[in-house]
């Protein structure tokens, strides 16, 4: 079974770097040369495996997810100039252009920080080599580094709610009252950027392969265009234990609930339903609510005192870094 288990995954590995060559070779590459950047090709070559699954997943969402929008619906479309913003969020992520700033802003401060560190003798741990023969096939090890890194995600979105200052920052993505498959991406690009140096670095240390990494991030980001889906779905009682449903993460959306706790009779910034694939570590920790409800969204002082989080995409940005300023 794990032997057709690993001709599956070499069969889709194939048809994906297929993919990623051709459209390299008839798209990345011409614009290269075309703009004079032939020295960055080999970064380029990996940038377009990162557009080939942003490629992909915007066709299942729309193939996929958005007809299960249309068919079961939690709420009426009511603002569709929110969800036209999100759609440019998504864009601008999935197509590899936040990846593109990324490397001309902090990839080089990035790669040389880790390299003082590796000079001072910071070791990789192998996750993958805990049992070789085992945990080295490319189904298991795909699901062990799935497994960490989700465990990891876990504790990064708790801090975002637990942290004024990063709360600040990830308000934007709890602000929207009209949740749809495109709110998974509707992020300020700060506090992206600071995920992302953070999961990079994880990833350094565990060692995990970049065809894993780039595979795990595809199916962790599917899932969570799922999950923000504006459909009325959840997955049993034994289901919702498993994985992450869309009626268990709107629960972390709901006004008052996924971003508060109660502490001595008053509301503190927490919150529940923090994991992004498995529940399990809610579970664990004392974090889950599988209260069967599919409550409004937003924020507490949006809702309540008007805050003014931003309609379109540049006052958003705006507005969180004055949030995080304390001037907004």
């Amino acid at each position: 079974m794990l032997f057709r288990d690993n001709e599956a995954m070499d069969a889709l590995t194939d048809a994906f770097a297929f993919l990623q060559q051709w459209l390299f070779e008839n798209l990345v590459q011409p614009v290269g040369f075309a703009l004079g950047q032939g020295h960055l090709l080999e970064t380029a070559y990996e940038g377009t495996g990162w557009l080939v699954v942003g490629l992909l997943q915007i066709v299942v969402m729309l193939a996929v997810i958005g007809p299960l929008q249309k068919r079961w619906p939690v709420e009426p479309m009511a603002d569709a100039r929110a969800v036209k913003v999100d759609i440019l969020y998504t864009l601008i992520h999935r197509l590899g252009l936040f990846k593109l700033v990324m490397f001309f802003t902090l990839e080089t401060w990035f790669e040389n920080s880790w390299g003082h560190l590796r000079s001072m003798g910071l070791p990789t741990w192998h996750l993958d080599q805990v049992w070789p023969g085992v945990t080295d096939q490319a189904v298991v090890s795909f699901v062990i580094y799935l497994v960490f890194f989700d465990f990891v995600h876990y504790w990064i979105h708790r801090a975002q709610h637990q942290s004024a200052p990063w709360w600040a920052l990830h308000a934007l993505h709890h602000a929207q009252r009209q949740m749809t498959m495109w709110s998974d991406n509707r992020n300020h690009l700060l506090d992206d950027a600071i995920t992302s140096l953070l999961l990079a670095a994880v990833a350094m240390l565990v060692g995990v392969g970049p065809g894993q990494f780039v595979a795990v991030v595809a199916v962790s980001q599917l899932s969570e265009n799922l999950q923000h889906a504006n459909v009325r779905l959840w997955f049993g009682r034994v289901g919702e234990r498993l994985w992450v449903s869309p009626r268990f993460h709107r629960r972390h959306h709901s006004i008052g609930i996924g971003h508060e706790s109660n502490f001595e009779g008053r509301k503190v910034l927490g919150g529940c339903n923090f994991g992004v694939l498995l529940p399990w570590w809610d579970m664990l920790f004392g974090t889950a609510d599988f209260q069967l409800c599919s409550d409004a969204t937003g924020v507490r002082d949006q809702v309540e005192q008007g805050r003014d989080y931003g309609q379109g995409f540049w006052a958003q940005q705006r507005l969180g870094l004055l949030r995080l300023l304390g001037r907004a």
